[in-house]
């Protein structure tokens, strides 16, 4: 029996007809969360054909066993629902798994040694690139391309800062790029010269970044299944049993590769793959002539920008920063344009998820979807702002009344929560990674990652969003402690919500019979341990359709 066959089954027959139905294996012992409401606790879970057949007490589910059926003793562990990642970059996270690594370079010194050691590891010509650099480790000076120029000499060096808001390029890279100090800023970039001379830095910010991009090779088809795999063998050690990919390589680049994967059983775990809100002509097309995929493989929705990044100086607010009281941030997209695209695009019936991070910014994209709701008439639409981090008290509660959903990544609070107060104040950060007052206002909370802006790690995002303990241990109560949210809460926001958000939750997110078999097995139980030890927490088991896409022996 096929699994869609398996599913419509399930769905029109009654539940005894359903457990008739031989299971291919029983996981048991087990202390389950299934997310349901009505049913939050559970003993084992039957799967066939990728399927849960049922999930309930032990007794029940065990009378299930045919001949065929195999049993698995999970000792106690703790299970939840298969975690959703709701904003990662995902290919981008495969090839930055094979780069340089200089998110922990904590001086210049050490930026540029890591550099030059894996210049020299890679073939003379190749171009470099990932690095997710942060100046504020070694104090908030940008790097310059003086730093790296005499240790790379033969790579074009192009390395962004963990926001991917803005990045270095090498000497190399600025000549192939055509760039010099006569070059003007582009539309919703800067790029960064001395004070004194005026001269280029190599720094390149927002749109800036795309003068360098241009000029840089498409990766292969090889090297794309090749970044492809080592993404997915690497979440799938985290619990990500789907991820909402938001591009890395223009979006249909991306999708390109998934359905090459999907079609060649490479596909590990589910993934709802968006392009740019600038091509919704070509999605409304594509959508029209090809459906919306499937429960592996989904498609249908838009990725646009309002503005840049906090820690970049670039995200959109009313009042200038505390620390450069020259700029109060960058508009990305023209907003006539942006504005043009997000009513077209919803008047077809497109799914829209735009990135909005400061006050501004978000109180803008709130006001458009207002507009497009008023414009195009009532829908189901779930449109997403895309990390809404730092909010006008005023636009909380608009989230809940228009539907919006928060799409957040908790791991920017404890990270960002180092250094954000000098960049917008005392009075500002009251209102950032608002995930109590956003939850109390009944608005539609959703978590990721971000990566490999953030780890993909649910974990370390639950751990963050329940104790807000920022990477420094200034705030071991917690930073803005008064936005912290329960275990059970934050679970949620990575799972059943995100199925929400993704049009899913009629087979993903909560474990009931009828629904995909995707869970987790977690060597401990999140709702008994000391909440400081949930990054601690290791995943044991990955189950994606039923398959254990990931098993760590214990």
């Amino acid at each position: 029996m096929s699994r869609l066959s398996l599913l419509i089954l399930i769905l029109i027959l009654p539940m005894n007809a359903v457990l008739a139905q031989a299971p291919d294996v029983i996981y048991t012992n087990a202390r389950i969360w299934t997310g349901d409401p009505a049913q939050p606790w559970a003993e084992a879970l039957a799967v066939a054909e990728g399927v849960l057949l049922d999930v309930g007490p032990a007794a029940r589910v065990e009378a299930l066993r045919q001949e065929q059926t195999r049993v698995v003793d999970l000792g106690g562990r703790f299970v939840a629902p298969g975690f959703i990642d709701n904003h990662a970059h995902f290919l981008s996270g495969g090839f930055q798994l094979a780069s340089v690594d200089l998110r922990d370079a904590d001086t210049p010194e050490e930026f540029a040694r890591r550099l030059g050691a894996f210049a020299a590891s890679v073939p003379e010509g190749r171009w470099i690139t990932g690095g997710d650099w942060d100046h504020e480790r070694w104090g908030g000076a940008l790097p310059r391309r003086e730093w790296i120029d005499s240790l790379t000499a033969a790579h074009p060096v192009f390395v962004s800062r963990l926001d991917g808001h803005m990045a270095l390029a090498n000497s190399k890279a600025l000549a192939l790029a055509g760039l010099t100090r006569e070059t003007p800023d582009p539309d919703g970039g800067a790029i960064v010269r001395d004070s004194e001379t005026g001269e280029l830095t190599g720094v390149l910010k927002d749109e800036a970044m795309s003068l360098v991009g241009r000029v840089m090779p498409d990766p292969s088809e090889e090297e794309l299944d090749e970044a492809l795999a080592r993404a997915t063998a690497h979440a799938l050690s985290l619990g990500v049993t789907q991820v909402h990919d938001v591009g890395s390589l223009g979006g249909w680049i991306d999708l390109e590769t998934y359905r090459r994967a999907q079609a060649e059983g490479r596909l590990g775990l589910r993934i709802y793959a968006f392009v740019p809100l600038a091509t919704w002509p070509r999605l409304d097309a594509y959508v029209r002539e090809n459906g919306l995929g499937d429960d592996w493989l989904r498609w249908g929705g838009l990725k646009g920008f309002v503005d840049g990044s906090l820690g970049s100086t670039t995200a959109w607010f009313y009042e200038p920063y505390t620390d450069a009281p020259e700029t109060t941030g960058l508009i990305i997209t023209d907003t006539t344009a942006l504005r043009r695209d997000i009513l077209q695009a919803d008047a077809h019936g497109l799914h829209l998820a735009i990135h909005a991070i400061g006050d501004r910014a978000n109180d803008w994209l709130l006001d458009t979807f207002a507009e497009a709701t008023a414009q195009n008439g009532p829908r189901d639409r779930r449109a997403r702002i895309e990390h809404a981090q730092h909010l006008a008290p005023t636009a909380v509660a608009r989230f809940a009344r228009q539907g919006v959903i928060p799409s957040m990544q908790p791991y920017h609070a404890i990270d960002d929560g180092r250094w954000a107060e000098k960049r917008i104040g005392p009075e500002r950060i009251q209102t950032t990674y608002a995930f109590r007052a956003l939850l109390d206002a009944e608005a539609p909370l959703t978590f990721g990652s971000d990566w490999t802006v953030a780890p993909i790690s649910p974990l370390e995002g639950i751990y963050a969003a329940v104790t807000r303990r920022t990477l420094d241990g200034a705030n071991p109560d917690g930073w803005v402690p008064q936005e912290k949210i329960t275990v059970e809460e934050a679970l949620r926001a990575y799972t059943a919500a995100n199925a929400f958000a993704g049009f899913q939750e009629e087979r993903l997110g909560t474990l009931e019979a009828g629904k995909w078999a995707d869970f987790v097995v977690l060597s401990g139980n999140l709702f008994e341990i000391d909440p400081v030890e949930i990054k601690a927490v290791r995943v044991l088991r990955t189950v994606v359709g039923g398959q254990e896409q990931y098993t760590l022996e214990f």
